[in-house]
C-alpha cells in the first residue's frame, strides 16, 4: 500500500522523465565552465519563469535563484532551499554517446548537468502543488562550484536570505 498521493506524484515524475533526460543531454552537449554558464542559466531562468516562480538572475554573475511561494503558507512560514551546481570541467570528453560535449576541452564530468535537470524537475513538480505547500522553496542554481567557488559570492549576494534549511544532491555513477 502506498502513501496517500504517492501514485499521483509518481505519475507526475514518470511524465517528466523524457524532458528531464532531454534537458540533461542538452546541457551535457553544451558545457560551460565556471562563471561562463550563460546559456545554462538562461535555460534555468526561462524554465523557472514558465513555472511561475519569482526569479533572480545574475547572482554571482551567472547564478539563478527561483522562489516558489507556498499558497498554504502563513506569515513566518519556513523556507527550504534546493541547490544545484551548473558548471562543467575543462576536460576533453572521450565518451562515445550521441549527446557528447560539442565543446572541445569542456564536459560535464561530475554530473552538474544532471543536478541542474533534477532541481528543475523538482521545481516543476512542486509548482504544480503550490496550493498545498505550507512553506516556500528556494531553488539555487550555483555557478563555479568546481574550482573557483561560486557559493561564497552567491551567499554574499543574498541567495541564502530567508532560508531555514538547504538540500543539495550529488550523482554517483557507481550503480
Amino acid at each position: 500500500m502506498s502513501a496517500p498521493g504517492y501514485d499521483h506524484l509518481k505519475s507526475d515524475i514518470d511524465e517528466l522523465v523524457p524532458d528531464l533526460v532531454a534537458l540533461r543531454r542538452d546541457l551535457h552537449e553544451h558545457p560551460e565552465l565556471a562563471f561562463e554558464e550563460v546559456r545554462t542559466s538562461g535555460i534555468v531562468a526561462q524554465r523557472l519563469h514558465a513555472l511561475g516562480l519569482e526569479v533572480r538572475t545574475g547572482v554571482a554573475k551567472t547564478g539563478v535563484v527561483g522562489l516558489l511561494r507556498g499558497e498554504a503558507s502563513k506569515p513566518g512560514a519556513k523556507t527550504i532551499a534546493i541547490r544545484a551546481d551548473m558548471d562543467a570541467l575543462p576536460v576533453h570528453e572521450l565518451n562515445e554517446v550521441d549527446y557528447r560535449s560539442t565543446v572541445d576541452g569542456k564536459m560535464h564530468a561530475c554530473g552538474h548537468d544532471g543536478h541542474t535537470s533534477i532541481a528543475l524537475a523538482v521545481a516543476d513538480i512542486l509548482s504544480k502543488r503550490r496550493a498545498e505547500l505550507t512553506g516556500n522553496v528556494k531553488f539555487i542554481f550555483q555557478p563555479a562550484e568546481e574550482t573557483i567557488g561560486g557559493a561564497e559570492p552567491m551567499v554574499k549576494e543574498g541567495a541564502m536570505e530567508g532560508v531555514d534549511g538547504i538540500i543539495g544532491l550529488h550523482l554517483m555513477s557507481d550503480y
